[in-house]
């Protein structure tokens, strides 16, 4: 009997889907002949298809590739991932938006199948990275003085209605906060001993916005002083203590997950590189370049090193879990000897 993964990768061949069940490949006994499952060849019988999970499976099993298709070819995942780095590059680089037409349009595809590829690759929809995009060049021009209006208007928004709907929570401040370097936003802050040495947690009232490592507590209140030059910094009220219990608790037992609310900004590709490192599950472990290939950027290695040296909570983003194209141990913010026992607490669960 078919099994359920067979099931929808027969639907999908049906349905002429290529990302309708993940990648793989079909095969017809009949023809000796494998394929895409978005071949336009004539659809053949349930009975007749085998399939495989790549090329070199199938011509194993003495199937020769479709010439239509070429399912030898470059894999179907590695086309999605260059076609939504292509996308994220006109959406980053448009100075006007971008319809979902336009962009199908742009990659020879209809709107509907672009938009399932590119929210596959990315994790968003390509209206939610325009409008992330636009957000981070506003961030780089009010932090390269410009006044908020110009920054708006610079950066693509029509309106600063439209940007202001949803800036907020992107930037995690206003406007006027973030061009004065968090000015006017209060952040308490906590440090006490754990058993990695010194640990910082400090929050907003939006969530945590800091977390760092460290052997001397007046190094850590400067780091954060340098990351937040122009907000209130003070010692949080005796409320912040369950806070920070977590957060030791997070670092003795990085296993245990962070359910905390989170207060952190960055550009649109530290935003999509955070977000893949806290898909990597505890106890496991991705290089920079598989991190690179989840958001869409398979060239972008250095880039995902960046994002990860610009992480502001240690932990709750595990950028712990990043290695080196080789599996071994590379550069943390916090230091490397943390990196390797917060691997090793994972490990043991």
């Amino acid at each position: 009997m078919p099994s359920d993964v067979e099931n929808r990768r027969w639907q999908a061949v049906a349905d002429r889907d290529p990302a309708g069940a993940g990648y793989f490949l079909y095969a017809v006994r009949t023809t000796g002949v494998f394929c895409r499952p978005g071949c336009g060849s004539r659809l053949p019988g349930r009975g007749n298809v085998e399939f495989f999970d790549d090329a070199a499976a199938a011509q194993a099993a003495g199937y020769r590739p479709c010439r239509r298709c070429r399912p030898e070819a470059t894999s179907l995942p590695e086309e999605w991932t260059q076609l939504a780095a292509k996308a994220c590059r006109m959406l980053e680089e448009s100075a006007v938006p971008l319809s979902n037409e336009q962009l199908a349009g742009a990659a020879g595809l209809s709107s509907s199948h672009f938009q399932r590829i590119f929210k596959r690759v990315t994790g968003m929809t390509p209206k939610a990275y325009a409008a992330s995009a636009r957000v981070s060049r506003v961030g780089e021009r009010l932090a390269g003085g410009e006044t908020v209006t110009d920054a708006l208007y610079g950066a693509g928004f029509g309106s600063s209605g439209r940007f202001y709907d949803g800036s907020t929570q992107l930037l995690g401040m206003t406007p006027a906060q973030y061009r004065r370097g968090a000015g006017g936003v209060r952040i308490g802050y906590g440090v006490t001993r754990c058993s990695l040495g010194f640990v910082l947690a400090a929050a907003t009232d939006r969530g945590v916005c800091a977390v760092s490592l460290g052997d001397v507590p007046e190094d850590l209140l400067e780091q954060l002083r340098l990351r937040f030059p122009g907000a209130d910094l003070s010692p949080a009220g005796p409320g912040f203590a369950e806070t920070l219990q977590a957060v030791v608790k997070l670092v003795e037992s990085p296993a245990s997950g962070f359910e905390l609310p989170l207060d952190v900004r960055g550009t649109v590709f530290q935003r999509q590189v955070w977000d893949a490192l806290r898909r990597i599950p505890a106890g496991s472990t991705a290089t920079y370049a598989e991190i690179a290939q989840a958001v869409g950027r398979p060239a972008a290695a250095r880039a995902v090193a960046a994002a990860c040296a610009a992480n502001p909570v240690a932990v709750a983003i595990p950028c712990h879990r990043v290695l080196r194209g080789d599996r071994t141990l590379s550069g943390y913010r916090w230091g490397v000897e943390r990196k390797a026992e917060l691997l090793r607490r994972e490990a043991q669960g």
